[in-house]
């Protein structure tokens, strides 16, 4: 398949802007990596006019997908997770091209996990954590169980993924086969959950009261970057945190976990009269210094 996919290929190598080109190859008969192709091409470019498109190819009943993408995009992917097929891509794909050894540099960086980049993404799982813990639970209390149960599972899964990250690796497709290596007691809380034979109240009723312990334990390495972030001055609008460089990816779940960190006393609020009587700005300041 690689010799027949050689003229789409080399025809983008020859283009000053590509970085890297890699070919990933269909591994079983059912392959969600791939689409069910039966091999995929990834071409890192350095800018387009989209940050991302993707053409399918056919030859004799063989089927090829091409996904262009540029760096940022990329690092944008691999940082928030939006495509997890991504790293391991890169790390497990073949190099068909590459300039200036840009994928070797970045399969280096992904393997190292530099420190700053864990930091930010243990507080951006942090975040949706906390946004699906306190809305399973309102659902919970609402006696929503089927509800209450989607949402505790992907709380669950995005602990897993802080505890993958915290260790030092990249959270793979496979997360809780990481998990169960790294963090038994995480993995025995999602086998609990989907395996047990109690009742779906009572098993979401008893992980609530697990989860409770495993999120606070979790608040000084989850809320690290954000308290980082706001220590570079005294006080904060909220506009002001949304809008900051590193902040800007936790995106919708920003204002929950403020609130959650404020709750847990890690936040205090200022208020500024506002034009109108009796409304006030809310400004936000760390007691101390991180």
């Amino acid at each position: 398949m690689e010799n027949i996919l050689r003229p789409i290929y080399q025809e983008r190598a020859s283009h000053t802007n590509t970085l890297a080109i890699i070919m990933i190859e269909k591994r079983n008969q059912t392959s969600p990596l791939t689409d069910n192709l039966d091999v995929a091409l990834l071409v890192i470019v350095n800018e387009a006019e989209q940050a991302l498109f993707v053409k399918h190819y056919e030859y004799e009943e063989k089927k090829a997908s091409l996904t262009v993408m540029t760096k940022d995009d990329l690092n944008e992917s691999i940082l928030l997770g939006t495509n997890r097929r991504i790293v391991d891509w890169i790390l497990n794909g073949k190099i068909l091209f590459d300039r200036n050894e840009y994928i070797i540099e970045l399969i280096d960086r992904l393997k190292t996990f530099p420190f700053s980049e864990r930091k930010m993404k243990i507080g951006i799982e942090f975040a949706k954590l906390v946004r699906r813990y306190l809305e399973g639970k309102e659902f919970f209390e609402s006696m929503q169980l089927l509800d209450t149960y989607n949402h505790v599972v992907h709380a669950l899964h995005h602990l897993a993924r802080l505890e993958v990250i915290d260790r030092g690796y990249y959270p793979e497709v496979t997360v809780w086969n990481q998990v169960k290596q790294i963090e038994p007691q995480i993995y025995k809380l999602y086998k609990e959950l989907v395996e047990s034979e109690e009742s779906l109240e009572k098993r979401l009723e008893l992980l609530f009261l697990a989860s409770d312990f495993l999120i606070h334990s979790k608040i000084e390495i989850g809320a690290a970057h954000i308290l980082t972030v706001m220590s570079e001055k005294d006080s904060w609008y909220y506009d002001e945190l949304y809008q900051h460089p590193e902040l800007k990816y936790y995106s919708v779940d920003l204002s929950v976990l403020l609130e959650f960190l404020v709750e847990k006393q890690y936040i205090s609020i200022e208020r500024k009269q506002t034009k109108g009587k009796g409304i006030y700005h809310r400004i936000y300041f760390l007691e101390k210094k991180y």
